[in-house]
């Protein structure tokens, strides 16, 4: 007989919540899913991965950017675009995205509690909503509770001038100028998007090299491309603070830098990290421990300190991807039935950065195989020597891959340009399978597309092989 009311119970509706819920439903399991928002799907699709990226679509298309290489840097697509026009697609695509998420749980038989949980010991939560509470058990839980932008006391975070990754997306008016505080993945995404727009994006950040776990060269590309789009990187520069001054016709945003700088802009996006849900829970009681930052550690199958309690998704940290959490919440449940597939490939997994442009990369970079002494050599494609990139108007992107010396083996690829997010998962399977650069040498790729870019890339890598076939290693 049943000891508790659910299999499972799953805190948090984002892509890894939601993932696992149905996993375990799927198994016939009895399985419920809590979550404190009024609208399914977390963060995700409320103020992160689906708001940002739509918007980003519809900075492209409004601005006319990818157009310009044909009609002129002057071209717009819309003269006069407005905070509602990017608003309105946006919420176009959240509201059928909450349908989807709902329609998955329901045709699957989980149970949806709408309300904040907390645990009441290490089997039970207590769910309030409102003035109404109701207590849930289960066997397993797994904790999926994400993370919310994390703003230091001293930022006066206002909703209007000085904005976060939340926040951002109400804006009401389109602004002029715009200081990015913090140049990581969410910082570069917002400074791209503005200044396709015709915003003045400076991006403020302390380290001098950003995007670490990207290839330099890469990043380096990016970087290039940004400042052609007028962004100004101030890199190597602590922010000493941000307030709000109204003593103008209306308030902007003034950011103190340590060196003595100041920059003015109509609004200040901060965006230095984020705090993960974990101290909401009152994991105490049900014999967990949090970090500083609101996270909880895990062993290899997503399990916390507490046997049958998991963890998944961004409130674990790094990677922080959906399509990671996605997977982790999967593993996890499976984890808990004793369903878990084994062959299961656990550490290759692609990265995409919806910049404009985007970049992708699965692998293996240069700097990593330095440090290990794997010697290795590289193809590259540039997107100006594909038909494809010369219809589609981007004579930018490149597609470069990363090749064992010694075996052939594709170790790694990193893409800049449009459809690099796409493009990547062509690398990631032959990476997956142990593959070699021969079999995308002898492969037949749709023409004219921007996969022909995988061919160039490793006909270009095999000239450089051959280069150093006849030399003896010292």
């Amino acid at each position: 007989m049943a000891t508790h009311d659910y299999d499972l119970v799953v805190i948090g509706s984002g892509p890894s919540g939601h993932r696992a819920a149905i996993s375990a439903a799927k198994l016939g399991k009895r399985v419920a899913i809590v979550e404190r928002m009024r609208e399914l799907g977390g963060v995700c699709v409320a103020t992160g991965t689906i708001p940002s990226k739509t918007m980003r679509e519809a900075a492209i298309h409004l601005s006319g950017i990818h157009q310009r290489a044909f009609y002129g840097s002057a071209y717009r697509a819309k003269d006069s675009i407005t905070a509602d026009d990017l608003r309105h697609r946006t919420q176009m695509v959240m509201a059928r995205e909450y349908e989807i998420v709902r329609d998955k749980l329901v045709r699957n038989g989980v149970e949806v509690v709408l309300g904040t949980a907390r645990f009441a010991d290490s089997h039970r939560v207590v769910v309030e909503l409102q003035d109404e509470t109701r207590e849930v058990t289960a066997d397993f839980f797994v904790i999926a509770v994400g993370t919310r932008p994390y703003m230091p006391p001293s930022v006066e975070h206002d909703g209007v001038t000085i904005l976060n990754a939340d926040s951002i997306l109400d804006i009401k008016v389109m602004p002029k100028t715009m200081t990015c505080i913090g140049g990581g993945v969410i910082g570069l995404e917002y400074a791209s998007i503005f200044s396709a727009l015709g915003v003045q994006v400076t991006v403020v950040d302390l380290a001098k090299n950003l995007l670490g776990f990207v290839d330099t060269e890469i990043v380096d590309a990016l970087i290039y491309q940004l400042r052609q789009m007028k962004v100004v990187f101030r890199l190597g520069e602590k922010v000493e603070s941000v307030t709000v001054d109204h003593s103008g016709a209306k308030p902007h945003a003034v950011t103190h830098l340590a060196s003595g700088k100041i920059v003015v802009s109509d609004i200040a996006l901060y965006s230095a990290g984020r705090q993960a849900n974990g101290d909401t829970l009152d994991a105490e009681k049900a014999g967990l421990e949090i970090d500083k930052r609101g996270k909880l550690s895990v062993n290899s199958v997503y399990r916390t300190s507490v046997d049958h309690i998991y963890a998944v998704g961004d409130v674990i940290g790094f990677p922080a991807l959906a399509s990671t959490s996605m997977e982790q919440g999967r593993l996890a449940a499976l984890d808990a039935f004793g369903a878990r597939d084994e062959k299961h490939v656990h550490d290759i997994y692609p990265y995409g950065i919806y910049t404009i442009p985007e970049i992708s990369t699965v692998g293996a970079t240069e700097e990593l195989l330095t440090q290990e002494s794997i010697p290795y050599e590289i193809g590259i494609a540039r997107y100006k020597e594909i038909a494809r990139g010369q219809i589609l108007g981007d004579d930018t992107g490149v597609v470069k891959l990363i090749v064992d010396q010694r075996t052939r083996r594709l170790l790694g690829v990193h893409a800049i340009g449009t459809g690099a997010t796409e493009l990547i998962h062509i690398g990631q399977a032959v990476i997956a399978h142990n593959g070699t650069i021969d079999y995308l040498i002898n492969a037949v790729f749709n023409y004219p597309t921007l996969a022909e870019c995988y061919k160039t890339a490793a006909l270009d890598a095999s000239n450089r092989l051959k280069a150093i076939s006849g030399v003896q290693k010292v």
